[in-house]
């Protein structure tokens, strides 16, 4: 049998969870922990406990703890991955093998900025202008910069997950919009720019083109049978359009093989007038992996375990387009 630890993950991780414990042979095991005592991830565990509520140190200290407590075999992390990577020979001393990437790799990609620096000048891979600003004046003068080159302008924290620091910078207020309507992620460029003046000098921010087009989410996997790269087309609704772009791929191959990532991923792109710039990096399994695994028939969670175990898993798939979505089905939490 063979314990698999997630720690602190959302609420789509329990299709991934099934997917893993898909497995022919040798029993997974699952233990969960979440801060939400009551997630539905704990459903499909076979183990449920309380995630530590420590941080820093103090957190990969109770992560080892409950390693060696719970005769932990994978620990397969989301929250404090970094933490977690930066410590990674904790783990390997009693016997834990880690699904993460090494520290140094992981600190860069974090870091837009220099995420964009690295893969630069890359043939075939377009990358967006930018400017990292720390004041408020820097910000007004990278807004008025870039708007005059390519119009509509967005912003987000250079350290952000799930874009949660997104917004788009607009020229004017729509107090009915703001008050009657769902307002979105737009913000008037002299509120924002007000906020920004009430927290100088605030954490790097990322000025950019807002790329309008739609959202490219690429699931990849290096394995020693190639490259497993899945790139759905988000779309408004729930629906995500699975089309093998040739551009797409050869954009999603310079990524992974500059980068050198060892376990599942996603690529994000966005188009502007048809042309794919990428948008960022996550080093984990992506919330619509489970989407990639059905258009595919590719278990991509359980061959990443086998990987990380020293273990081939055979895969192949036909490149084949289709549509692929998704319904809410209710459950007791158990």
């Amino acid at each position: 049998m063979i314990r698999v630890w997630f720690n602190h993950w959302f609420s789509t991780s329990y299709r991934l969870i099934e997917l893993m414990k898909e497995n022919e042979g040798e029993k997974i095991w699952v233990i969960g922990t979440n801060k939400q005592s009551n997630s539905v991830i704990r459903n499909v565990c076979d183990e449920w406990y309380s995630e530590p509520v420590t941080d820093g140190e103090d957190y990969v200290e109770d992560c080892v703890r409950f390693c060696r407590e719970h005769k932990i075999d994978v620990f397969v992390p989301r929250r404090k991955m970094l933490d977690i990577s930066k410590n990674m020979d904790r783990f390997r001393e009693i016997g834990v093998k880690v699904m993460a990437e090494d520290y140094s790799r992981l600190e860069l990609l974090a870091d837009k900025a220099r995420t964009y620096d690295l893969l630069r000048g890359q043939e075939n891979l377009n990358i967006p202008a930018y400017r990292i600003v720390n004041t408020a004046q820097e910000f007004e003068q990278a807004y008025l910069e870039l708007k005059a080159l390519y119009g509509q302008i967005c912003v987000k924290f250079v350290l952000d997950e799930g874009g949660m620091s997104f917004r788009k910078i607009s020229e004017q207020e729509n107090p009915y919009q703001m008050l009657k309507m769902y307002a979105g992620n737009s913000v008037p460029f002299k509120k924002y720019q007000e906020w920004l003046g009430a927290i100088e000098p605030f954490d790097s921010l990322m000025v950019m083109p807002y790329l309008p087009g739609k959202e490219i989410s690429v699931d990849c996997l290096s394995t020693s049978l190639g490259l497993i790269a899945i790139p759905r087309y988000k779309g408004g609704a729930r629906h995500e359009e699975i089309i093998y772009d040739n551009k797409i791929i050869r954009m999603a191959t310079c990524i992974m093989e500059k980068t050198g990532l060892e376990y599942p991923c996603n690529i994000q792109f966005k188009l502007k007038e048809d042309k794919p710039y990428l948008l960022e990096i996550n080093t984990r399994m992506s919330g619509g992996l489970q989407m990639s695994c059905l258009a595919t028939g590719i278990n991509i969670p359980n061959i990443a375990l086998h990987k990380l175990l020293g273990k081939e898993i055979p895969w192949s798939f036909e490149q084949k387009n289709g549509i692929v979505s998704y319904i809410e089905i209710p459950q007791m939490i158990l």
